[in-house]
C-alpha cells in the first residue's frame, strides 16, 4: 500500500478531530493537514473530497455507523468509521482499499472493532442504499433538524428539500471579467482559479454577489464605503463601475484578512481603494460622519445561502444564534448609515436567506428612522434562482430639508 494513501485517510481523521474541538473552519484545515502530511496535489484533491464529505454527510454516515454499531464510540474512532463509510456508500471506492487503509489510520486498540463494522456495512451495501428512501429527511441530507423545520415553515416541504439536496451539490466556480482589465476579445474562459487569479481579467465571485453592487449602483467621482470588503469581489465590482475614479474606502473589521484584500485590488487594477480595519459595531471616526455618497454593508450573517459553499456551516450554526445575529447587523447598520450625506444611499447585504436577518431588518428600521427609506429589495433562493442565497436593499436618506 503507497504510503500517501494511508496518509490522506490520516489526514481526513486529524482534520475532523481539530473541526470538532472548534479549532478552525473546514477550508482552512484543508491547506493547514495538506502540508503538514506532506501530501501530493492528487493526494489533497482526494483529502478535500473526503473532509466536506463526511461533514457534509454527517447525519447520513452516523445513520449508518449506528446501525452496525450500538452503543456509545469515543469520537475519534466515529470519525474513522464516517470516513470508511463515506468511501464505501458515497464514494463507492473498492472494498478493499476502503476497508484496509481506513483501519490502518485507527489507533490499535479498535482496529478490530473497525474492520468487522466496515466489512458488515459493505456487505450490506445495496440493502443500504435501496432503505435511503426511509431515512427522516433532515438525515437522509444532513441538516439539523430545527433549520428544516424553519425552511419547512417559510418555504414549504419541497422547497425546503429542494434547498439541503442544493446545499449537498459541489459548489461551482464562476470567473467575472473584470471591468478595469478585461480579458483580450476572444480569449477563452481560464479552466483554473490561479490562472484567473494570475492575470487580473478575471476575479471569483458567485453570481449572486453581484446584486448588491447593482443596486447601489455607484458613479465615477463619487465617494463610496465598502464597510465590509474582503476578500474584494464586490469592491473590484464596484471600481469597474466607478471607471476607476472617485475615492474607495475599504474597510474589515479583521485585520488578518487585509492583506489578501490588498492583494486582490491591485491585482485586478483597483486605482481608487484605501484599505483600513475598522470594526462597524463601534462609532466610525469622525471624519466618516456625513461624507459617503454611497454605502456598501455587506454585514455578518447565518450563512444560511451559501451552505454548499460553508459546508460545516451548518453545523457550527445554532437556533439561538440567528438572533444575536440580528443585534449585531442592527448595530452596525445604526453606526454605518450615520457616515451617509443627506440623500446618500446604503445597500445593506447578507448571504442568508432567513427574512429575520433581511427584509425584516430593514424594514423595521425604515420604520424607525423617519430620515430613511426603503427602496429596491431582492432575496435569492437557490430553489428558486438556480444560485447561490442573498439579500440586498437599498436604503435611501432623505436630503435635507
Amino acid at each position: 500500500m503507497p504510503k500517501s494513501d494511508k496518509n490522506v485517510r490520516r489526514a481526513a481523521v486529524s482534520a475532523l478531530r481539530a473541526w470538532a474541538k472548534g479549532h478552525a473552519y473546514a477550508d482552512s484545515l484543508i491547506e493547514r493537514h495538506a502540508v503538514r502530511n506532506h501530501l501530493s496535489s492528487s493526494d489533497r484533491a482526494f483529502f478535500k473530497t473526503i473532509l466536506l464529505g463526511v461533514l457534509k454527510n454527517r447525519s447520513l454516515l452516523d445513520h449508518w455507523i449506528g446501525l452496525f454499531r450500538k452503543g456509545k464510540l469515543d469520537p475519534e474512532t466515529r470519525d474513522v468509521l464516517r470516513v470508511g463509510f463515506f468511501q464505501l456508500l458515497i464514494l463507492r471506492t473498492p472494498d478493499h482499499a476502503a476497508i484496509y487503509e481506513t483501519v490502518e489510520c485507527a489507533r490499535k486498540p479498535v482496529q478490530g472493532l473497525i474492520n468487522a463494522v466496515l466489512r458488515k456495512a459493505a456487505h450490506c451495501r445495496m440493502r443500504l442504499l435501496k432503505e435511503m428512501g426511509d431515512i427522516e429527511l433532515p438525515i437522509l441530507f444532513s441538516h439539523p433538524h430545527w433549520l428544516w423545520k424553519q425552511w419547512k415553515k417559510l418555504y414549504g416541504k419541497d422547497n425546503a428539500v429542494a434547498l439541503m439536496d442544493w446545499n449537498n451539490l459541489p459548489a461551482e466556480t464562476f470567473y467575472w471579467p473584470n471591468l478595469l482589465n478585461p480579458p483580450p476579445e476572444g480569449a477563452p474562459e481560464p479552466k483554473h482559479a490561479h490562472e484567473a487569479a494570475e492575470t487580473g481579467h478575471y476575479y471569483i465571485t458567485d453570481p449572486s454577489t453581484s446584486h448588491a453592487p447593482k443596486l447601489l449602483d455607484p458613479k465615477p467621482g463619487e465617494c463610496v464605503l465598502d464597510a465590509c470588503a474582503a476578500p474584494g469581489g464586490k469592491t473590484i465590482h464596484m471600481a469597474g463601475l466607478m471607471e476607476n475614479t472617485g475615492s474607495l474606502i475599504c474597510t474589515d473589521s479583521n485585520e488578518k484578512r487585509l492583506p489578501r484584500l490588498h492583494e486582490n485590488l491591485e491585482r485586478c487594477g483597483v486605482k481608487i481603494a484605501e484599505i483600513s480595519v475598522h470594526d462597524w459595531t463601534q462609532p466610525a471616526p469622525e471624519e466618516w460622519l456625513g461624507f459617503f455618497d454611497a454605502i456598501l454593508l455587506d454585514v455578518p450573517c447565518s450563512n444560511t445561502g451559501v451552505l454548499r459553499r460553508r459546508v460545516d456551516a451548518r453545523w457550527r450554526l445554532q437556533k439561538t444564534d440567528v438572533a444575536d445575529l440580528v443585534k449585531i447587523q442592527t448595530s452596525i447598520l445604526l453606526e454605518a448609515v450615520k457616515c451617509l450625506k443627506p440623500g446618500g444611499r446604503l445597500v445593506y447585504s447578507t448571504c442568508s436567506i432567513d427574512p429575520t436577518e433581511n427584509i425584516e431588518l430593514v424594514t423595521k428600521f425604515c420604520e424607525d428612522a423617519s430620515e430613511f427609506t426603503l427602496g429596491e429589495s431582492k432575496q435569492l433562493l437557490p430553489f428558486k434562482d438556480k444560485t447561490d442565497g442573498a439579500f440586498a436593499a437599498v436604503l435611501h436618506r432623505n436630503p435635507t430639508p
